[in-house]
């Protein structure tokens, strides 16, 4: 009988260990300031205002084409519903937009994500967003401008407009 009690109080602390880990998850992969993750119908985007005077040019490598930038991580439910867009873009614009991954899984990624941003020119987008996963701008690499931010937004023709008026900021 005592074996029973003490599989049993065994398995209440699991169950609270996993409902605690479930909970931190979700916390973790949302907006902390909003919690309603975006549907099909319902695409969040973000405008973003930038003063053209405070941004900078990126790194040179990623000049003459737009720059998308996703901050993305493997536990990110966001993540994985904007996942299947984002391969259709790179399939679609791979030639023309640079795409870069910054990967914020765990520390060792955060830290080789930072240390990449750093290298690009990105570290204050890096910093501004690794909290926030499934984000995507959308940049002018000219002038450092976040053309378009998308939160959460599996919708294709969005990124598609905001990489064709990227192209022609460039273009001009």
């Amino acid at each position: 009988m005592n074996n029973f009690f003490t599989q049993t109080k065994a398995i209440k602390t699991l169950t609270l260990v996993a409902a605690a880990s479930i909970v931190a998850t979700l916390a973790a992969c949302s907006n902390p300031s909003d919690n309603n993750s975006a549907t099909v119908n319902e695409p969040q985007t973000e405008e973003v205002a930038t003063s053209s005077s405070t941004n900078q040019a990126l790194a040179q490598e990623l000049q003459g084409k737009p720059v998308v930038v996703d901050i993305y991580a493997d536990w990110c439910a966001g993540c994985k519903k904007i996942k299947p867009t984002l391969e259709a873009l790179k399939k679609d614009y791979g030639d023309t937009a640079n795409f870069i991954v910054f990967d914020v899984t765990d520390k060792a990624t955060t830290e080789a994500s930072e240390a990449k941003a750093k290298e690009l020119g990105l570290s204050d987008i890096f910093a501004k967003y690794k909290a926030k996963t499934a984000t995507v701008a959308v940049m002018n690499p000219g002038t450092g401008e976040v053309v378009e931010l998308f939160q959460k937004n599996p919708n294709k023709a969005d990124y598609v407009a905001a990489l064709d008026t990227t192209n022609k900021q460039i273009n001009n």
